[in-house]
């Protein structure tokens, strides 16, 4: 692990990335000489500015020429989304630079201090949400490192004065296994990341190396891989309470909410109004205050604070009324998320409650398939998913980088949608501007139009607008 002295400069690049953000701005805060690179403007680079970091619009070798023209040699910190061709990346091997990666300082943050890692195949970001959400709400002040903005924070990472840490824990590259928290927390294990992972077995080796390294760890008994493979200090549910430390057992799941009665050891404690819908965020929600009674939060603290939860952003996020139609942008991308993400939808259009602006009256399905190794490792497996839906509309498939795979493409996932749900309308667009038409002609008032995926389908919202300020083109369909 690499040592951090605030006498030695570090610099991000690709500064703009939601995990290298988060950290830039934390150790500027706590007075470290930070700069950072990235080609793409965004409100997270101005939010960076603002917190005294030194931001650069180029990915060169002048970037690396200018921070040490006026800083001794920095620390270079990347992210395995920095190419081994980047040219300052380059420039700065050239150098002799110090080169790090964003887990190793990652990690250095979280052994340092009482942390709290999240890790796990789904509900991460959320869980590491609602966790510092919680620890704030009841005045512990924690810093967060987080892949997503957390609402009560207006930011992704957040330096704070108290003595924990929350840490969203990434398994896609195997580097948590570098992570050494106080308390370890595992959501649930389900194979992805198929183009590190040849199989479930390499998955769980992984997150066990993580847990070997947490002093205490709770994990998720509804989880059958969990229970296999994992001997956890605490465990949560969501089914049952008998023999479990911590659990939440659902009395009435609405829309908008679930309500709940509060279990440790067996013995009920009240019930809990939880304001998110959805059984995976119910489950997401006893993690969280899980974690924070093990760190010492009173129960009727946490049972107040539980009222004022908010998801992250792009979890279910609503972006607003288009034409009278409700455009919900969600990073679901593997086909367990989106299951959970259309059955909480579902939720809404059949018990009439919602926290959208409209309870809406048909389900649309937006999806956007991302990275060909994923696809075509769970084409099948999104088909069903997808099925659930009143109607789906295919956005072109993401590659995330990855070279085209035969047979690969959102045009077979569509037809496997339709073997599966022959009456179900399903279409294609050939671009992000044709989605956008095939939004606009294909739904209708009073529809929830979800749009799901992990790539540039989030620009819906966006694409929509322009449609406003422009007479429409014709549709372009595959």
């Amino acid at each position: 692990m690499p040592k951090l002295d605030r006498r030695q400069p570090l610099h991000f690049i690709g500064a703009g990335g939601i995990g290298m953000s988060a950290l830039a701005g934390i150790l500027s805060e706590r007075g470290f000489l930070v700069s950072g690179s990235d080609p793409r403007p965004s409100p997270v680079l101005e939010r960076l500015r603002t917190s005294g970091v030194r931001v650069f619009q180029e990915q060169t070798a002048a970037t690396i020429a200018a921070v040490m023209a006026s800083e001794d040699a920095p620390m270079v910190v990347i992210s395995s989304a920095v190419p081994a061709d980047n040219a300052e990346l380059a420039e700065a091997r050239r150098r002799g630079l110090a080169i790090v990666h964003r887990s190793d300082v990652l990690a250095a943050l979280i052994n340092d201090q009482p942390s709290i890692a999240v890790a796990g195949s789904h509900g991460k970001t959320t869980t590491s949400t609602l966790i510092a959400t919680l620890l704030e709400a009841v005045g512990e002040d924690p810093t967060a490192v987080i892949g997503g903005i957390v609402p009560a924070f207006g930011s992704n990472g957040r330096h704070g004065q108290g003595r924990l840490l929350v840490a969203e824990a990434d398994e896609s590259d195997g580097s948590l296994v570098k992570f050494n928290p106080r308390l370890g927390l595992l959501t649930n294990i389900e194979l992805d990341h198929t183009d590190h992972y040849p199989d479930l077995a390499s998955l769980v080796a992984t997150l066990q190396r993580f847990s070997s390294g947490c002093t205490t760890l709770l994990a998720n008994r509804d989880c059958p891989v969990l229970r296999e493979h994992f001997q956890a200090s605490s465990w949560w549910s969501t089914r049952s309470s008998e023999g479990i430390d911590f659990a939440a057992i659902p009395l009435e799941e609405r829309g908008d909410g679930t309500l709940a009665t509060w279990y440790e050891q067996g013995v009920a404690l009240g019930t809990l109004e939880v304001p998110l819908p959805g059984r995976h965020n119910l489950s997401n929600t006893v993690a969280a205050m899980a974690a924070c009674r093990l760190e010492g939060v009173p129960f009727a603290d946490l049972r107040q604070a539980v009222a004022g939860l908010r998801p992250p952003g792009r979890r279910f996020d609503c972006r607003g009324l288009w034409h009278d139609r409700a455009i919900v942008d969600d990073y679901a991308h593997h086909p367990s998320e989106v299951a959970a993400t259309l059955a909480m939808a579902r939720l809404m259009v059949e018990s009439g409650r919602s926290p959208l602006p409209l309870v809406p009256r048909r389900l649309v399905a937006v999806f956007q398939p991302h990275r060909y190794t994923r696809t075509a490792q769970f084409l099948d497996d999104f088909a069903a998913a997808l099925a659930h839906a009143d109607a789906v509309l295919l956005a072109p498939l993401y590659a995330a980088g990855e070279a085209p795979m035969a047979g690969v493409s959102s045009p077979a996932l569509a037809e496997a949608v339709r073997a599966l749900a022959p009456d179900l309308p399903v279409a294609v667009a050939a671009s992000m501007e044709a989605l956008a038409e095939l939004v606009a002609s294909g739904t209708g008032p009073g529809d929830l139009v979800l749009a799901m995926g992990a790539g540039d389908v989030n620009s819906l919202w966006d694409r929509l607008g322009a449609l406003d300020e422009h007479e429409r083109p014709s549709a372009l369909v595959a």
